[in-house]
């Protein structure tokens, strides 16, 4: 949004479309006619108190810098931000689907009949992970509530055919550029690399980890080191205690691909681009992210 100076006063507030803890996400309308008019945006509301409650002004700040200059089609944009003395405004791409964490809770998980969805969930997210860490970029907390899904309507000559879209990466709260490995814990339990439990030094590979955690996930319905004690969890993942249950759908591919990527040596892990040539994903894997059922 080619605009050098922004104010809300620029865009129409709609309906309240989620929340989380500095603020407020809102569908919103710009009202100029720069790309076309009425273009439908969601509008984050940050509120300033909250960041100064945290102390979470530089993490904003980093967030901003890194997420709007990233360009890809399976990343949610941010466009613009602007700000007022109360508030902060994140001007973001409008994922009509919402999260897939949504779309997973009410399936539980991913039948057979829709394991293609999940080699296209896995293969964007592999080829949007392999542009950020092109940037050096690492996301560091990949998990169902920091994706969303699209919308895209294809046209016929007779009629409308609306589908559920791409997939998009949001949420970089915890995501850092830089070319030197890590060292600050961060993400959500289930979802920690085994290097992030330890603490010892990370780097992009916790991202390759996050995607075998996110496949197992799909396929069963739950983390494969959930436990009721966080402790157990850490220990779980630090022993890489992975089982699978038996479930028909499940294919040998799949769980070698999974097996492949939840390695506790970081640097034996699957590459991303290996990934994107592993024998399940290329058998039905949509590159663009859509899916067609």
């Amino acid at each position: 949004m080619a605009k050098e100076e922004w104010s809300i006063a620029d865009f129409e507030i709609g309906k309240f479309i989620g929340e989380g803890k500095f603020g407020k996400v809102y569908l919103a309308r710009e009202k100029q006619v720069l790309f076309r008019s009425g273009y439908v945006v969601a509008l984050k509301v940050i509120f300033k108190a909250k960041l100064e409650k945290y102390r979470s002004h530089s993490h904003l700040r980093r967030e901003i810098e890194i997420q709007h200059n990233l360009n890809h089609s399976n990343v949610l944009r941010l466009f613009a931000w602007f700000h007022d003395e109360t508030r902060v405004f994140l001007v973001l791409e409008y994922a009509a689907r919402g999260e897939l964490y949504k779309v997973l809770k009410s399936l539980h998980h991913f039948s057979e009949k829709r394991t293609a969805t999940v080699r296209n969930y896995v293969a964007s997210l592999a080829g949007a992970l392999a542009y950020c860490h092109g940037k050096h970029v690492i996301h560091r907390d990949i998990k169902p509530e920091n994706l969303l899904l699209d919308i895209e309507v294809h046209i016929s000559l007779f009629n409308y055919l609306i589908v559920e879209g791409r997939l998009k990466i949001a949420d970089f709260g915890w995501a850092v550029q830089s070319n030197s490995k890590r060292n600050t814990m961060c993400g959500t339990i289930d979802y920690l690399a085994p290097e992030m439990v330890e603490k010892k030094e990370h780097d992009h590979a916790v991202d390759n980890w996050t995607l075998g955690i996110l496949c197992y996930e799909f396929l069963y319905g739950v983390p494969p080191f959930e436990a009721e004690d966080e402790y157990v969890t850490f220990r779980r993942i630090m022993k890489v205690d992975l089982k699978f249950p038996s479930e028909p759908h499940i294919s040998a591919e799949a769980k070698d691909l999974i097996s492949k990527l939840l390695v506790k040596d970081s640097s034996k892990r699957l590459s991303l681009h290996k990934i994107l040539m592993h024998p399940w994903i290329v058998q039905n894997a949509d590159p663009s992210g859509s899916c067609f059922e």
